[in-house]
């Protein structure tokens, strides 16, 4: 992925390939690392300190009354963002030293947690899809008209992380519960915070662009290698975006496998390092916006086995007037979002994306 919103990027790969799935994705990991430090009985200065270092965004009364019907089920529907945002010296420098106006939604998932809470599904949205954004407000209250073939990481620059809410639930129908942010430098420092992360990389990685050079195999990378890695496009598949969606959820895998193999409540220091580092990373809406209301949603799914959980991309299809970027793939979008509105198994035909990069 490049810095610029509109950059053009190799022509994808049009070579059919089997799906794959990966399983096991933590849906809300600084969710769970809340809990963690919150079970671990931590004194009150400790708690106001965490709490107060969560940033929370109003998005109920952002959008208003104009939105999808909640679920029939008490199942839940969170949209996880990573923002490339360059706001700071460190995430500036992490971007590369791009000086790209505005952030963007590097990488956005919608997670589906069914009813009962045992299980969740995590739908990955390519940032390269053509989406139509709705009329929205912008940040600074000024009406955003809507538009047609926009790329969906640029919503985010556009108009803040409502209007992306606004798009994801226009285009899906599906009502979303919860909104949840991290950007460059709080996923540098999360890593940094748990001794760094070790993923089977699947192939040699040789990205001039990022400077990331990885061997086959099994690597141990730390905070900036780390984001290089979920962010590399050139040094996989056929340098689409669609290429490193799988890296981000094998990566996110490996993640939660560090932190539950690390005893943090036995060990209170750490446990703090890391939701220290979790909490001032962490973006969500107002319902969200407090370690007491984050503690007890993450309790609420204490049933969600991670080994059960399943990542799937959004089913897309190379865009006919432009082949860089891609567009939702009917029947098959349409089948995956009417599955989650209504909280039932989703299709295995609806898993299926005619654009797989490669």
């Amino acid at each position: 992925m490049s810095n610029d919103v509109m950059s053009p990027g190799p022509r994808a790969s049009r070579r059919a390939a089997k799906p794959r799935k990966r399983r096991g994705l933590t849906i809300t990991l600084i969710v769970l690392l809340v809990l963690l430090l919150a079970a671990g009985g931590t004194a009150y200065w400790l708690y106001s300190r965490l709490d107060g270092n969560i940033t929370g965004v109003d998005i109920n009364k952002a959008l208003g009354e104009d939105r999808p019907e909640k679920l029939p089920t008490s199942g839940q529907n969170l949209l996880v963002l990573g923002s490339d945002s360059r706001a700071g010296a460190e995430n500036e420098e992490l971007g590369g030293g791009g000086k790209a106006g505005g952030a963007r939604s590097d990488t956005a998932l919608v997670v589906h947690i069914p009813e009962g809470r045992s299980k969740a599904v995590a739908v990955s949205i390519p940032r390269d899809t053509l989406v139509t954004r709705p009329e929205c407000a912008t940040g600074g209250g000024a009406d955003l008209p809507a538009k047609e073939r926009v790329m969906f990481n640029s919503v985010y620059a556009q108009a803040g992380p409502a209007c992306v809410v606004k798009t994801v639930e226009k285009m899906s129908g599906v009502r979303i519960d919860h909104y949840l942010e991290i950007d460059f430098a709080g996923f540098k420092d999360l890593v940094d915070a748990i001794g760094g992360v070790t993923v089977d990389v699947p192939q040699d990685i040789n990205d001039k662009a990022s400077g990331l050079n990885l061997t086959a195999g099994p690597q141990k990378l730390d905070g900036t290698e780390s984001l290089a890695y979920v962010r590399t496009r050139h040094g996989i598949g056929d340098g689409s975006d669609l290429g490193r969606i799988g890296l981000q959820q094998q990566f996110l895998i490996a993640l939660l496998s560090e932190v539950k193999s690390q005893d943090l409540l036995g060990s209170p220091a750490s446990s703090y390092k890391i939701a220290n580092s979790a909490t001032k990373a962490l973006t969500t809406d107002s319902g969200l916006a407090s370690l007491t209301s984050l503690a007890e949603f993450a309790r609420s799914m204490n049933g969600v086995d991670p080994a059960s959980m399943e990542t799937i991309m959004l089913p897309v299809a190379y865009d006919k007037v432009d082949p860089n970027r891609v567009v939702a793939a009917e029947p098959q979008a349409g089948q995956l979002w009417k599955a989650i509105r209504e909280d039932t198994a989703i299709p295995e035909e609806a898993k299926k994306s005619p654009a797989t990069g490669g």
